[in-house]
C-alpha cells in the first residue's frame, strides 16, 4: 500500500525533471514517470533513487527505468535502470517528490474537521469535543476520548478505543486496536536538510497503519512515512512515552517499553522486546526474537535470537563479561 491518501499530480516528463533538477538534457527523451517509489517497490514507470551502499543489494533488483543517484553509486544499478547523476541524492528525490505530491510538505491543523455529534457515527461512543475530518470512517463498536481530533485521511476499523487528547491523520487503524491519551499520529516525520539560509522539508507521502490487535500508549508519537509507510505489526504493544520516526516497520508480538526511541527507516522483527529508555539508530534491522535491555544504543544490524545490552549494544554475556 503507498500513499493512498496523498493526490499524485503526474505523470512528470523526464524533460521537466530535468529541469526541476538543472540538469543539461542532451538526451531530450520524452519518457513519462506516474510517480517516485523506493527501489523496492518502483516499476518502469516510476522513477527512484540510491543514495547509499547499504541498499545495494535493492538497487541491483530494482524494477526502475530511471534512477536518481550518485556517480559512485551509478554501477550497483542493473543495465535495464538508467542513472541520473545529481550532486545531493535526497534534496533532488525531495524536488521531485514536491512536484508529484504538492500537499505532502506542510502539515497544517485540519480547518475542516466537525463535531462528531454532526456526523453519522451513531455506534461510536464518544466523550466532549470530539472532532472528524474529511475522508474519516470509523467501524462499529469504537470508543473515542474527550478533545479527540480524528483529522482528515483515517480509517478506522471495529472495536478500536481511542483516548481523550489525541490527534491522528494519514493513518489506517485495524481492528481491535487501543489508543491511549495524548497520543499523536499520521503526522509528517523529522524530515530536511539543513541550509544557513532555510532548511528544506522533506515530503512525506507515506502513512501509518497500526494493525490488529495493538496497544499504543499514552503520549506516543509516531510519524507516518516519507516514501513508503511507518506500520506497526499484529499484536504488539507499545508503552507509553515512546517515538516511532518515519518509515519505521515493526513486527508482530513486539513489546516496547517506555521512552524507546527508534529512528528513521529501521525495521524491527517479530517477538523482539525492548527495555525503557532504548534507542535505535536509522536504517537498521533487528532481528526476530530479539531482546535488547533497557537503556542501550543500538548502532549497528542485530541478528534473529540475540540479546543486546549496553552502549554501542552488544551480545548480553559479552557486556556482562566486560563490566563485573
Amino acid at each position: 500500500m503507498h500513499n493512498p491518501f496523498f493526490l499524485n499530480k503526474g505523470p512528470i516528463s523526464l524533460i521537466k525533471i530535468y529541469e526541476f533538477l538543472n540538469i543539461n538534457n542532451r538526451k531530450k527523451n520524452d519518457f513519462e514517470f506516474n510517480d517516485i517509489k523506493d527501489l523496492s517497490s518502483a516499476n518502469q514507470n516510476s522513477i527512484t533513487f540510491f543514495h547509499s551502499k547499504r541498499y545495494k543489494e535493492v538497487a541491483k533488483t530494482t524494477k526502475a527505468s530511471f534512477c536518481l543517484t550518485s556517480d559512485l553509486l551509478k554501477d550497483y544499478l542493473p543495465k535495464n535502470c538508467e542513472p541520473i547523476i545529481v550532486n545531493n541524492v535526497l534534496t533532488a528525490v525531495a524536488r521531485i517528490t514536491e512536484e508529484f505530491y504538492p500537499n505532502s510538505v506542510e502539515d497544517e491543523f485540519d480547518d475542516k474537521v466537525l463535531d462528531i455529534k454532526n456526523c453519522n457515527y451513531n455506534t461510536v461512543i464518544h466523550g466532549q469535543n470530539v472532532l472528524i475530518g474529511e475522508n474519516v470512517k470509523i467501524g462499529s463498536d469504537c470508543m473515542i476520548g474527550h478533545n479527540t481530533i480524528i483529522e482528515k485521511n483515517v480509517h478506522i476499523g471495529d472495536n478500536c478505543k481511542i483516548g481523550s487528547n489525541s490527534i491522528i491523520r494519514n493513518s489506517i487503524i485495524r481492528n481491535n486496536v487501543s489508543i491511549l491519551d495524548n497520543c499523536i499520529i499520521g503526522k509528517k516525520g523529522f524530515g530536511f536538510f539543513p541550509n544557513k539560509k532555510k532548511n528544506l522539508r522533506y515530503p512525506h507521502i507515506g502513512i501509518v497503519i497500526i494493525n490488529e490487535g495493538c496497544e499504543i500508549g499514552c503520549g506516543t508519537t509516531i510519524d507516518r512515512g516519507s516514501l513508503s509507510n511507518t506500520e506497526i505489526g499484529k499484536n504488539t504493544f507499545l508503552d507509553n512515552q515512546i517515538h516511532i520516526a518515519h518509515n519505521v516497520k515493526i513486527g508482530e508480538n513486539t513489546i516496547i517499553a517506555g521512552q524507546v526511541g527508534i529512528a528513521g527507516s529501521s525495521t524491527i522483527g517479530d517477538n523482539v522486546r525492548i527495555g525503557g529508555q532504548a534507542g535505535i539508530s536509522g536504517h537498521l534491522k533487528i532481528g526476530n526474537n530479539v531482546d535488547i535491555a533497557g537503556g542501550s544504543g543500538v548502532i549497528k544490524d542485530i541478528p534473529d535470537n540475540s540479546k543486546v545490552m549496553g552502549y554501542p549494544a552488544k551480545n548480553l554475556r559479552e557486556f556482562l563479561r566486560e563490566n563485573k
